[in-house]
């Protein structure tokens, strides 16, 4: 398991960047969680990602588990830093 704190700094904000961040998620076998505060959702899960509002600044703890756990691990940090995927 890989878990990481990850500071969201994205230029634009709510719906797309939700969408996109689970269509990376769902393209890895492993479990993909978010973590913000207390709230635990499921990356791969839309509604579940909806929840959370994402905008930039805002701080997610990222726990990945599985045998493809590393690269999805690099490319959701990768994508929440704002950078190419």
């Amino acid at each position: 398991m890989i878990e990481k704190n990850v500071e969201v700094n994205m230029v634009e904000n709510g719906a797309r960047l939700t969408a996109k961040l689970v269509q990376i998620a769902s393209q890895y076998q492993s479990k993909v969680s978010i973590k913000q505060d207390t709230t635990v959702v499921n990356a791969k899960s839309i509604m579940g990602m909806m929840t959370l509002g994402l905008v930039t600044g805002q701080k997610l703890d990222v726990e990945i588990e599985g045998e493809d756990e590393k690269d999805a691990m690099d490319s959701i940090e990768t994508f929440l830093l704002g950078k190419q995927v």
